[in-house]
């Protein structure tokens, strides 16, 4: 039984960003650019008026008149020359004309459109964005590895670029086992229950921005088994719910090595969440979670996700990205394994308020659906009350 952070050692060795795709611009919201991209154009395209006002050459004293000779609106193309001593009016974004120096906002001025009264000075350079300011030709947009965010789609588009390299999205089919799991739609019979893992993994999947494939429920039977395994090994990651455990019908191991799977690892000191297999075949990854929901929550969202997320691009680990709260209710202990609860977080006064939901087991779904955190005590941990620092992984 490994410690967890042992365990995720042994998952991210194996979790490379998969190869690169092209897609297209509008639909990489979310995704990891797989190599740097350049600046396809000098931005700004020219120099250009940062205010709406007044272009002109030289200094003015207040109080001073000039006529004004021409408008030049914001699209137009660039080129006007200005006239000696004279001024033209001009829009934000406009190109300065040849001659002008500086731009006047229209605020210091008396707006005049046939002659302008000048309130106030401008020094040389002054309200006028120079072209390639921002950004040169062939200078460095973005890097490998950037997250698009709706920022950086838009920063793309002003470059014209269609289609963006990104890391593939890894293909992912779940399976679930047992003879006693049923699907959601029916009625189980006495000893039965409805499967509720298909629905967190295609919902936790989707949240990720990925689609699962669901395979079904498999029976506890090798030769059903194996074949179900057998079409999950296709996709890039398998996900397979039970039978991981030390039961007589715990065959998922068994099919796993007569697959040609390598098994790196069968059991982290968590809770829930202790019997978790971790696999790869040359096509990919397997996950082995538990047969018990929180356990299958537990083991997605501590190693599954961010495993998912290094085969996407980004640099996760399994508990980095925690963060200190403050408790608004007491805490259970742990014994000799690491404890998860799920909690519900609210941001108040700059503190993070964390109320935990202490289950009554790994079966305790009812306590595991509520809450958008997972809440850590460490082994060992005595119980805390409420007012207690904890740490607490934002899901």
């Amino acid at each position: 039984m490994l410690l967890p952070d042992e365990a995720w050692s042994r998952i991210a060795a194996r979790c490379a960003p998969l190869a690169e795709e092209r897609i297209a611009r509008r639909s990489a919201r979310g995704r990891v650019l797989a190599r740097p991209l350049t600046a396809t154009v000098d931005v700004p395209a020219a120099d250009v008026s940062a205010m709406d006002g007044y272009a002109l050459a030289g200094p003015v004293r207040p109080g001073e008149r000039r006529p004004v000779v021409a408008m030049i609106p914001a699209g137009a193309p660039p080129g006007y020359e200005l006239a000696p001593g004279a001024v033209v009016r001009i829009m934000t974004g406009a190109p300065v004309p040849l001659g002008a120096d500086r731009v006047i906002p229209v605020e210091a001025t008396d707006g005049g459109r046939d002659v302008a009264v000048f309130h106030a000075e401008a020094g040389p350079k002054d309200h006028i964005r120079r072209r390639g300011e921002i950004l040169e030709a062939g200078a460095p947009l973005l890097p490998a590895g950037a997250l698009l965010t709706p920022g950086a789609l838009s920063l793309l588009a002003t470059h014209g670029l269609a289609e963006v390299p990104v890391h593939r999205a890894p293909s992912v089919a779940i399976l679930t086992t047992g003879d006693e799991v049923v699907p959601p739609e029916a009625v189980p019979a006495p000893g039965q229950l409805r499967d509720s893992h298909t629905d967190f993994l295609l919902a936790a999947g989707a949240s990720l921005g990925l689609s699962f494939t669901p395979l079904g429920i498999a029976p506890d039977r090798i030769d059903v088994l194996r074949a179900k395994v057998e079409q999950g090994l296709r996709c890039d990651v398998l996900l397979l719910c039970g039978g991981v455990s030390m039961g007589e019908l715990d065959l998922v191991e068994g099919v796993f090595a007569d697959l040609g799977c390598t098994i790196h690892l069968d059991a982290v000191a968590i809770q829930p969440g202790k019997p978790f297999v971790f696999a790869t075949h040359p096509g990919g990854l397997v996950f082995g979670l538990p047969g018990n929901p929180a356990s299958v929550m537990v083991s997605f969202w501590l190693f599954v996700r961010p495993a998912l997320r290094r085969l996407l691009g980004f640099a996760e680990d399994w508990w980095s990205g925690a963060v200190a709260g403050v408790l608004t209710r007491p805490l259970p202990g742990a014994g000799a394994r690491d404890r998860f609860a799920t909690a519900a977080v609210e941001a108040r006064d700059g503190v993070l308020h964390v109320t935990p939901f202490p289950p009554k087991g790994s079966h305790d779904l009812a306590a595991y659906a509520q809450g958008t955190a997972l809440v850590r005590s460490r082994a060992g941990a005595a119980p805390a009350e409420a007012g207690a620092a904890c740490e607490v992984l934002l899901l």
